[in-house]
């Protein structure tokens, strides 16, 4: 709905994959060890789109959708179906643009798509993604699931790790 009352011009096939597959990096079958799950998904979605002869600047441009989902501040500067496929992630999960829709809209999309117990599922599919390999956290919003989960772990420091660089100055 964002994309057409906005008059963005988007692929709705790429961005219905986009928005079908960000998460996939949270399922075992996707779940790498040494990336974050926004990279397992995307690279998940990018091989199906190649498996079924699309073409590479297509299958890239979902792989950037899905890897930039939880990315603040970048994707809505970016190409129509990954400003689309974060601002769905935004309205779905925190909130962000909720106003934007009529109760109606809601209310459809409720319909269409009940959710459950969303908020406290989610929280806990992406606490255990996250505690699974807490290094892929740093710098990103996955970080604050573990931090919810155990407050005794500390994320690394920015700065610390560049005072601490192997580097003479």
């Amino acid at each position: 709905m964002k994309g057409l009352r906005q008059k963005l011009k988007f692929d709705a096939e790429l961005l219905y994959v986009a928005a079908l597959f960000h998460d996939l990096g949270l399922v075992d079958h996707y779940h790498t060890a040494t990336k974050r799950f926004e990279v397992d998904g995307a690279d998940a979605a990018r091989d199906f789109l190649r498996a079924r002869g699309i073409a590479e600047p297509q299958a890239d441009l979902v792989w950037e959708a899905i890897a930039l989902h939880t990315t603040p501040g970048i994707p809505q500067y970016m190409r129509p179906e990954i400003a689309l496929t974060n601002a769905g992630v935004l309205v779905d999960v925190v909130g962000v643009g909720y106003d934007d829709y009529t109760p109606e809209q809601r209310d459809q999309v409720i319909s269409a798509f009940p959710r459950g117990d969303f908020k406290n599922e989610f929280l806990k599919v992406q606490t255990c993604s996250a505690l699974k390999k807490p290094q892929t956290t740093f710098g990103t919003v996955n970080f604050d699931y573990i931090q919810d989960h155990d407050p005794t772990f500390h994320k690394p420091n920015a700065c610390t790790r560049i005072r601490n660089t192997p580097w003479q100055s």
